[in-house]
C-alpha cells in the first residue's frame, strides 16, 4: 500500500513538472511576443496595427481547444506537422499573446502622449523613449492583469492532457484508472491547481495595490 501510494505521488510529481514547463514555456512566449505585438498595434502604421488587431480579435473569440484541435488536428492537412508537446505549448502560446496584446495595449495607451512627445522632444529615439519614458509607467499598469493572464495560462495547461501528454491532469486520470480511487486524487489535483493559482492571484492583488499607491 505504501509503495503503491509513493508511486502514485511520484507519478503526480513528474505530471506536475510537465504542467510547470508547458506553463512556464507559454508564459515566456507570450509575453516576448505580446509585448512586441502590443507596440506594434500601438505605436505601428495601420499596415501592421490592423493586421496585429484582426489576429488578437479573432484568437480571443477561439476556445482554448479549438484552437488546440486545429494546430494538432488541422495542420497536417497543410503539411504542417507538429509533435504533441509542440503543437499544445503553440496553441496556448498563440492564445496566450493574443491576451497580453491586449494588456500591453491598454497600458501603453493609459500613458498620455505628451510623455512621448517630450521624449521626443529632448532628441531620444523611439526605442530610446519606449524603454526609459514609456514602458516603466506602462509597466505599473502592465503586471496585475498580466498576471492574471499567466493563471489562465497555467488552468489552459490542463486541456494538453487531450493530446496524451503526460501533465498533472492526466498523471491523475492514469493514476485513478489504476488505484479505482478517483476522488481523493482530483481534490488532490484541484488543490494543486488552487495552491499554483491563488498564490499568482494574491501577488496580483499586490502588485495592484502597490502600483495604485505608486501613482497616488
Amino acid at each position: 500500500m505504501l509503495a503503491q501510494m509513493f508511486y502514485s505521488l511520484r507519478f503526480l510529481g513528474e505530471g506536475l513538472l510537465v504542467t510547470l514547463e508547458v506553463s512556464g514555456l507559454v508564459v515566456a512566449l507570450a509575453l516576448v511576443c505580446g509585448v512586441a505585438l502590443g507596440a506594434g498595434v500601438t505605436y505601428g502604421p495601420w499596415f501592421i496595427a490592423w493586421p496585429i488587431r484582426l489576429f488578437s480579435d479573432i484568437i480571443r473569440g477561439i476556445p482554448i481547444l479549438v484552437l488546440i484541435f486545429f494546430i494538432y488536428y488541422g495542420l497536417p492537412a497543410v503539411h504542417v506537422n507538429l509533435g504533441s508537446f509542440t503543437a499544445a505549448v503553440f496553441a496556448l502560446t498563440v492564445f496566450s499573446t493574443a491576451q497580453v496584446i491586449e494588456i500591453v495595449r491598454g497600458a501603453l495607451q493609459s500613458i498620455h502622449h505628451g510623455q512621448m512627445e517630450a521624449g521626443k522632444a529632448i532628441g531620444l529615439t523611439f526605442v530610446q523613449r519606449l524603454a526609459y519614458v514609456i514602458l516603466p509607467q506602462g509597466m505599473r499598469r502592465f503586471l496585475p492583469p498580466w498576471l492574471n493572464s499567466v493563471v489562465d495560462a497555467v488552468k489552459g495547461s490542463a486541456l494538453v492532457s487531450l493530446l496524451g501528454i503526460a501533465d498533472l491532469m492526466l498523471s491523475i486520470q492514469k493514476v485513478a484508472g489504476r488505484t479505482y480511487d478517483a476522488l481523493p486524487l482530483y481534490i488532490l489535483g484541484a488543490l494543486i491547481y488552487f495552491a499554483i493559482n491563488y498564490s499568482l492571484s494574491s501577488l496580483s492583488r499586490w502588485l495592484e495595490a502597490r502600483t495604485a499607491y505608486i501613482r497616488e
